[in-house]
């Protein structure tokens, strides 16, 4: 469940932002912590001079506390984390059950709702200023989409929220797994295209509304789009190299629902702020912004092309982590950059080219593994063929919109939906997914 986020946020304020709720008793630290009893409890342990800090608080949940109240304060990890143990309480209304993942912004909490007997998912921020105010951005943000997005069918639907012991908590509906934690698990076996065509109508509707709403997910990839349901079936994979199903390697897994929603709004932007830093995770990042030309809208779209690629296919499009060899990726796959987006790069990304003509490669490749990387992938067209049975002609037709160089010809949400890649009729049901 891993994050990038910008460096900084320069949200200096925030339009209607949430009023912080009084601190109560519950939250307040004990006078002194009691003697260290040597017994490995707690996640996020943190140990100064060989003593756990977080075992010194076992005693106090076996000695008549009130399982409904709040564990004894703890300082939390060295890295700012909330430090919690399975079946304790978060605040007297929230139990823990399971920690369903973990990101540069925090933790991500199963808990119970001890009111409404009901499983809800709680984002545990780290307790650093820039988190917690890029926390409160993620509010502003839910709450808005919330309002406008009346049956909560395109994002995640926010419960609550609250500040606890100096960390911003964020209460979700409990969804289902990541489309990366779907693919991941079932070792990165593409989806059928019947189904990628569901999963990218409801990603573009999604993001249509988002920019309807003038707000700009900026951090689009397959980690941020979650299923609803996690019910699965397992079915057979004729494309699969092995005969034998000893291993499992000739059946897939295949989601009973294609219902998605869009979480992680952390780094959304509003239209009006300042785009001054970079955005994106990295395999999905647009080619503006690696050139410092500026960013809006288009942004999204290009993420949204990798990742139908990335269902596909079963693996991300351009698998880097340096700015050279991610743009000779992406002209090994879709062309020459234009000239006129390469003449207009600020001073960062000059070095990555010849006299600013012709991007400096092979001759800037950092290594020889580099070299081969970029080698290897195919063009556009070709990679599409080598995973579509049907549909392939329109795909191709639909991700070269999306992948437009220059963000001003790039399709739009909306124009992108009404690509013959999700109007055309083909009568085909769900049992096809597979």
């Amino acid at each position: 469940m891993e994050t990038q986020w910008a460096a900084e946020f320069p949200h200096a304020a925030l339009e209607k932002r949430p009023r912080k709720r009084p601190r109560m008793t519950w939250d307040m630290p004990p006078p002194l912590p009691p003697p260290k009893v040597p017994r490995p409890l707690y996640c996020g342990h943190e140990y100064v001079n060989g003593y756990c800090i977080s075992d010194a608080f076992f005693p106090y949940y076996h000695s008549g506390l009130p399982r409904h109240l709040s564990p004894p304060w703890r300082p939390d990890d060295k890295d700012g984390h909330y430090v919690f143990a399975i079946g304790e309480n978060l605040t007297p209304k929230y139990r823990i059950l399971s920690k369903m993942g973990e990101g540069t912004f925090g933790q991500v909490l199963e808990c119970l709702d001890l009111e409404t007997r009901e499983s809800v998912a709680i984002k545990i921020v780290r307790s650093i200023l820039k988190y917690r105010e890029a926390a409160m951005i993620e509010i502003d943000v839910l709450q808005r989409l919330a309002k406008h997005d009346v049956d909560g069918s395109r994002c995640v639907q926010i419960r609550n929220w609250f500040d606890y012991r100096n960390h911003i908590c964020i209460v979700f509906e409990k969804l289902g797994p990541s489309l990366y934690d779907f693919l991941r698990k079932n070792s990165y076996r593409s989806f059928h295209i019947d189904l990628v065509r569901d999963l990218g109508r409801q990603l573009l509707d999604s993001v249509a509304f988002m920019h309807d709403m003038r707000l700009i997910h900026t951090d689009l990839k397959p980690e941020n789009i979650l299923l609803v349901s996690s019910d699965y079936v397992r079915v057979p994979d004729y494309k699969a190299l092995s005969l034998s199903s000893k291993d499992g390697t000739s059946f897939k897994n295949v989601p009973n629902s294609s219902a998605i929603k869009l979480i992680d709004f952390g780094s959304t932007t509003f239209e009006h702020h300042d785009h001054n830093y970079v955005v994106s995770t990295r395999h999905y990042r647009a080619p503006e912004v690696i050139l410092g030309l500026g960013w809006n809208f288009p942004c999204d779209l290009w993420s949204v092309g990798c990742i139908l690629i990335e269902l596909c296919s079963g693996e991300a499009l351009f698998q880097t982590h340096e700015n050279l060899e991610h743009l000779a990726m992406m002209e090994r796959v879709l062309g020459p950059l234009p000239s006129h987006m390469i003449r207009s790069a600020d001073r960062h990304a000059e070095k990555y080219f010849k006299r600013g003509l012709r991007l400096d490669w092979p001759q800037g490749a950092t290594s020889r593994e580099s070299m081969r990387a970029v080698g290897k992938l195919p063009r556009l067209q070709n990679l599409i063929m080598q995973h579509v049975d049907h549909s392939a002609g329109d795909l191709i037709d639909l991700l070269q919109g999306l992948l437009c160089y220059d963000p001003s010809k790039r399709l739009k949400a909306r124009e992108a939906l009404c690509h013959p890649f999700f109007t055309r009729d083909f009568r085909r049901c769900l049992c096809l997914f597979i």
